[in-house]
């Protein structure tokens, strides 16, 4: 979770004149109140965070002091401040003052109400979509892209008819944090609600891909939000050291586009994406996220365009390493949900385990839809 990761992102973000683009609006935040945290929080656990922040007072009850969540001094004011963006990026988005809004340092999905988890103190997504209901939106989608679960966000929303969470994820079978499996579906208020795609180990980005494509699109369209949330962690990528997925930059950057092309379509463009997980600092994380930043701002970067020299040489300065020359390796191909399944491959088994838990819940036929 180094801030370098977010420190390089926005380094390359610029050097690819992404902020130029017209109407683009960068803006900062100031940590967020215990009101608004009281939101998705409980009083007791903002309490502690405040302790450990300002005192060093582990709470290893609360995940504080923890191997995951170390206590460190200002992590209040920090995870606050991460909190914040997301809150106000989905208060300009519903309002109207801004038709998508990006905050790549949130996407803390683990935090649970009245604890700390897998690196996540304060749960900015969650706090996104709660402003979003606040203000008035009475369907809210969220899509979690990360490798690992979005436990935080679904808990959080599991009797809530009014969010639609779809989490496509390395399964809790084989990953952190154990949850998220194909017969999670939401609460008696809100069967049908909660999607989990749950993949096995080494899924590359062509059946990732093919996963994404089978269950996110037809869940959205049956559930028709008025604003989408997503969160963007990169870290299903080959090169990050904390899945056992095989997803390349390309396949992340296609999915961030038909999540897009969805908000376009069923949202009237409203649009609030997240960053998350990514732990591959220098060669996955700023590949990943500028080309979410690029999709927000209208303008995609092709897989072709040359990484900026000055950049590499930075990464060259301070890490010692050499880096991609290009933003991607080329588009990915994969076969369409469409075109038939295959029982002896696990991705399409995992895949049908989803559809036929959820599908009929949401109207749909688990089989042709």
């Amino acid at each position: 979770m180094s801030p370098t990761r977010l420190d390089l992102t926005m380094r390359l973000v610029r050097a690819l004149g992404l902020l130029d683009a017209p109407g683009v609006e960068v803006v900062g935040t100031s940590p967020a109140s215990d009101e608004v945290l009281g939101l998705v929080h409980d009083p007791a656990y903002v309490a502690a965070v405040h302790a450990a922040s300002e005192h060093g007072v582990e709470n290893p009850a609360l995940g504080l002091g923890t191997e995951d969540d170390p206590v460190f001094a200002g992590m209040h004011e920090a995870a606050a401040r991460i909190l914040s963006g997301s809150y106000e990026a989905a208060g300009a988005v519903w309002s109207g003052r801004a038709l998508h809004a990006v905050n790549i340092a949130g996407g803390m999905h683990h935090a649970q109400r009245g604890a700390a988890s897998g690196f996540c103190i304060y749960n900015d997504a969650a706090a996104a979509v709660r402003r979003l209901l606040d203000d008035g939106a009475e369907r809210v989608a969220y899509v979690d892209l990360d490798a690992h679960h979005g436990d935080g966000v679904e808990q959080a929303f599991w009797d809530d008819p009014r969010v639609l969470t779809v989490s496509v994820h390395q399964s809790g079978a084989t990953l952190f944090p154990g949850t998220g499996h194909a017969t999670d579906t939401g609460g008696p208020g809100a069967t049908g609600t909660a999607v989990n795609v749950a993949l096995p180990r080494r899924t590359d980005g062509e059946r990732w891909l093919r996963a994404v494509d089978a269950v996110v699109p037809p869940v959205l369209r049956a559930f028709r939000p008025q604003v989408v949330v997503s969160q963007h962690g990169c870290d299903a990528h080959g090169h990050d050291p904390l899945s056992d997925l095989d997803v390349s930059v390309d396949a992340q950057r296609a999915a961030v586009h038909w999540v897009h092309e969805l908000a376009h379509e069923l949202a009237e463009g409203r649009w609030v994406a997240l960053g998350g997980g990514g732990y591959s600092v220098t060669s996955v994380v700023p590949y990943a996220w500028s080309n979410v930043v690029a999709e927000i701002v209208h303008a995609p970067v092709a897989p072709s365009t040359p990484v900026p020299g000055a950049w590499r040489d930075h990464i060259s300065a301070v890490a010692h390493r050499e880096t991609p020359a290009l933003m991607g390796d080329g588009d990915v191909d994969f076969t369409p949900w469409g075109k038939g399944y295959d029982p002896e491959d696990e991705v399409d088994r995992a895949v049908v385990a989803t559809r036929k838990a959820v599908f009929p819940l949401l109207g749909l036929d688990a089989h042709f839809d």
